[in-house]
């Protein structure tokens, strides 16, 4: 669970790679596809390979690099060296390791590819986190939303947090114009695994209008 004393980057790293470590290469995990091998060594690479950056976040033609240095990342480390690597983050002398960074780039990450693996298992329930962690998670939702995930849905995108009084400041947003309008309400963490592309476990309410 996530504390005041621990950002909330590094508390959820930990018990992803916590997660990872009980379950093993070989379980299921909510990207399609991929196993907890495959999510582990995704992180691995994000944190230590900038050279791979690119092809993680604008793909196209640097896909294919990408895609050689996971592969050589899967299959020449052992699962509990991959683990080992989620849990210790990125080298000091990446930028990405620096406190401001690390917030910055990791909270949504780590909580999100947390819950790829939680929900991906049999049993699995929403977490009740506390609401300082929930406000940064709802500073997140906009910008996950650009992603293609959301941009899939026609029309309008508007966002409404449910955990706390309705009409709060701040407790609303229009992500996109456009109709119809897509009205996703649910706890941050809810509205954050949505507009990211896990609407199958996404504990959301939709309406249209």
């Amino acid at each position: 669970m996530p504390t005041s004393a621990v950002p909330v980057s590094q508390s959820e790293r930990a018990a992803l790679a916590d997660l990872l470590e009980q379950l093993g290469p070989d379980q299921p995990t909510c990207c399609e596809g991929w196993t907890t091998r495959d999510l582990a060594t995704h992180l691995v690479v994000r944190d230590r390979r900038p050279d791979a950056g690119p092809g993680l976040v604008l793909g196209g033609p640097f896909r294919a690099w990408t895609a050689r240095v996971q592969e050589h990342a899967r299959t020449a480390r052992p699962f509990g060296v991959l683990v080992a690597e989620v849990r210790s983050g990125p080298p000091a002398w990446l930028p990405t390791a620096w406190p401001v960074v690390d917030r910055l780039l990791n909270t949504a990450e780590m909580v999100i590819h947390h819950e790829d693996v939680r929900r991906a298992q049999p049993g699995w329930a929403p977490r009740d986190l506390p609401r300082s962690v929930q406000d940064q998670l709802w500073r997140s939702v906009p910008l996950m939303a650009r992603g293609p995930a959301a941009t899939s849905t026609a029309g309008g995108l508007f966002v409404r947090r449910s955990d706390v009084p309705d009409g709060a400041p701040g407790s609303e947003r229009r992500l996109r114009d456009g109709q119809p309008t897509t009205t996703v309400i649910g706890a941050p963490l809810e509205v954050l695994l949505w507009v990211s592309g896990r609407a199958t476990v996404a504990c959301v309410d939709l309406t249209a209008e």
